[in-house]
């Protein structure tokens, strides 16, 4: 029978009840069975569907060679989940979607762009994932296929629960897609597998990697005892099939934590009876949590009438718990970001407090050298091994009376120099930085090509710049005229640290008409995804947005704006989660790594001429050219201006967009990228009219909602 008659014939077979089936002799509920609606054409990628009396199978290419199975029950009285498959042979099977949402409520005093919001201290309830199953539909959405089970609902939330097949990988996207009409809605979200606690356990063992970097297993009945939640590495668990194979649940690597000022190890997985409130449920999965760093601890936006996507992976892998890991980790490239030649990466907003503990430690100690215990600190080696070339730190971001305690502020800049020069060799080039907060209004960066000694106020009478016999020169700020002159004396950059949110709140935009920002040194501002929305299929449109504005003010080159990414984290440990917080710039550098010696000019004139790209590590896109210009330099835009780009990727790509600005308007030019399987590389070309256009951008992202994006390119000027 050839593929059309195929789904011909199942398309016509929709109306069984669940009375008129009998499984090992057993009498099935008289309830209707689950409507299946099967496309009537082929799908993408060489997916097939096939029917059964009780099910529907989703069989695909999952790699060069295999094809693996999703096989779904259509008697709503079973488990949903027949068997996930590699081969025909069962990963695990007998199982269910697993999800919680906790509804609670958003003070939208300053709007849904928030951090500084706490629903974890007003009232607030969990719900559970049901699931109707009124109906089954599967569908081709671009190159991949959708499988969407009708009647999710979670407490005020309702919609589908949706499974995604990409061709060409083994993943399946779980999620809950849902929305909700209450008002100011706050909310985190848990999801995993489970089945009922009475039925046979469908897997061997329940396994993680601790942060002891070993595997740990609650093998047979030890794991479905009461719910635990333990702090893991790599952000997934994995359970270990009766007879072979492993599946994990994994997380979006970024999307999935909404934005902390601490990367804490939170507790990220769950297994065990009846987790929260899934009575009667034996389950594992990942989970969000609630208290977070127990200071500021937003959770996730869901306006009303949003679609709000609560995705994480599944995982079939053919071996134990250490391969479904390591083919996890192959995602995120082991948590390290990938050498280019021709780049460097670099990162930026760390407040670890190194120069405080630094002094303090000392005094304590009574100690003249380095004090015991931060000769080598736990953030110099999570930078090195995650590949990490260039940090720009934000030190002395604490209380008056934490500073005063540590020391005078030319002590504290003193330290922090050498300091930052010591921990600085071939791999790592540490770098002086502050978030200063004066003067200019909102939070901000500052940023020097060398060690600069300063103030951060000008006493009446006192000199703006004076010299001192030991330091040199020692710079007065008292106003944003002084600030500017420095800047412009001492080649420093500053920008906008969270731009609209937190201490920035209104700004840059209550300071556009500014000499400071329209200067040169103004760079714009920095990047981070926050707040969280999983509406949106990209991450922190509040700075892209931003970015957009700031270019489409701009009315000569000297106030062309650019938004490098920041991580605006404080302390990371050995337990830290960085990677999920993370962001990293590649920045256009040829050579070896600059010396501390010899300065690091070449950083800044890198981002002051937007020379790099951002991104959260799995999406890169090393060459981008408008008409052969690149990132920061200019192009006659036309009617057919031709926008270069080669990207690559490790999840399965979703789109790319080319997104330009005429002054007032934003335009976006998307390209669909759906249909490549993961590990892969594209070369992009379209001609596209920019007639009439200031400046002109690329991001690319994926179906994880990771992604990159460009500094834009400029109309060369007449």
């Amino acid at each position: 029978m050839n593929r059309k008659r195929i789904f011909t014939a199942l398309g016509l077979a929709t109306a069984l009840t669940a009375g008129s089936l009998a499984v090992a002799g057993a009498v099935q509920a008289q309830a209707p069975a689950t409507v299946l609606n099967a496309p009537d054409m082929a799908l993408p990628g060489d997916v097939r569907v096939a029917r059964t009396q009780g099910s529907v199978t989703i069989d695909w290419p999952s790699a060069q060679g295999e094809r693996a199975q999703l096989a779904l029950s259509l008697d709503p009285g079973k488990p949903l989940i027949e068997a996930i498959s590699i081969a025909g042979k069962t990963v695990l099977g007998g199982i269910d979607p697993a999800g919680v949402v906790t509804v609670g409520t958003r003070d939208l005093k300053e709007g849904w762009t928030v951090f500084f919001d706490n629903p974890r201290t007003r009232p607030f309830e969990s719900f559970p994932l049901t699931l109707a199953r009124s109906d089954i539909s599967v569908r081709a959405e671009g190159g991949y296929t959708k499988v969407i089970v009708g009647g999710a609902a979670a407490g005020p939330f309702s919609g589908t629960y949706e499974f995604t097949i990409y061709p060409g990988s083994r993943l399946v996207r779980a999620a809950m897609v849902m929305s909700t009409q209450r008002p100011a809605t706050a909310y985190t979200f848990d999801a995993g597998l489970s089945a009922a606690t009475s039925a046979a356990l469908p897997w061997r063992a329940i396994a993680f990697t601790g942060l002891s970097d070993t595997i740990v297993r609650a093998e047979g009945d030890a794991s479905r005892k009461p719910a635990a939640s333990p702090k893991v590495r790599a952000r997934m668990i994995v359970a270990e099939g009766t007879a072979g194979g492993s599946l994990g649940v994994v997380p979006p690597p970024h999307q999935f934590y909404y934005p902390l000022d601490y990367a804490n190890n939170d507790n990220s997985a769950w297994y065990g009876n009846e987790y929260r409130n899934l009575a009667g449920r034996t389950g594992f999965g990942v989970r969000q949590t609630l208290e977070g760093d127990r200071r500021y601890v937003p959770w996730v936006n869901a306006p009303p009438g949003t679609t709000q996507d609560m995705g994480v992976f599944l995982l079939p892998d053919a071996g134990d718990a250490a391969s479904a890991t390591k083919a996890a980790l192959a995602y995120t490239r082991g948590d390290r970001f990938k050498a280019l030649d021709g780049h460097r990466t670099f990162t930026s907003h760390y407040h670890v407090e190194h120069t405080e503990a630094f002094l303090n430690t000392a005094r304590f100690q009574q100690s003249a050298g380095v004090p015991d215990g931060l000769e080598s600190p736990d953030f110099v080696k999570r930078f090195k091994a995650m590949n990490v070339e260039i940090v720009h730190l934000a030190e002395l971001h604490l209380g008056r009376e934490a500073l005063d305690r540590a020391g005078d502020r030319l002590t504290l800049l003193k330290t922090m120099h050498a300091e930052t020069e010591r921990l600085s060799d071939d791999k790592l080039l540490l770098l002086p930085g502050e978030e200063p907060n004066v003067q200019l209004g909102g939070h901000w960066i500052s940023f020097f090509p060398k060690p600069v000694y300063w103030t951060l106020d000008r006493k009446e009478g006192q000199p703006f710049v004076e010299n001192d016999p030991k330091l040199g020169k020692i710079y007065h700020v008292g106003s944003q005229e002084d600030v500017l002159k420095l800047m412009q004396d001492e080649k420093g950059l500053m920008w906008t640290a969270h731009p609209r949110i937190k201490g920035s709140y209104g700004f840059p935009d209550k300071h556009r008409d500014t000499p400071f920002f329209k200067s040169d040194r103004f760079l714009g501002g920095a990047w981070k995804n926050m707040p969280s929305d999983y509406s949106l299929p990209r991450l922190g449109t509040r700075v892209l947005d931003t970015l957009d504005d700031m270019n489409n003010w701009a009315t000569k080159p000297s106030e062309r704006k650019f938004a490098p990414g920041e991580v605006d984290v404080f302390q990371i440990s050995k337990e830290s989660e960085l990677y999920a917080h993370m962001n990293i710039n590649y920045l256009r550098l040829d050579g070896p790594l600059p010396r501390y010696s010899d300065g690091w000019q070449s950083v800044l004139d890198a981002l002051r001429g937007g020379r790099f790209f951002t991104t959260t590590g799995e999406v890169l896109i090393p060459e981008f050219t408008i008409d052969g210009a690149k990132s920061g330099e200019e192009a006659k835009f036309g009617r057919n201006a031709v926008v270069r780009a080669k990207i690559e990727w490790t999840f399965p790509p979703a789109f790319a967009e080319i997104v330009s600005g005429d002054g007032s308007k934003v335009y976006r030019d998307r390209i669909d990228l759906t249909g490549a399987a993961p590990f892969g590389t594209r070369a992009i070309e379209k001609r596209i009219d920019l007639s009439g256009r200031k400046w002109a951008r690329i991001e690319v992202w994926d179906v994880a909602t990771n992604g990159a994006y460009t500094p834009p390119v400029f109309l060369k000027g007449k």
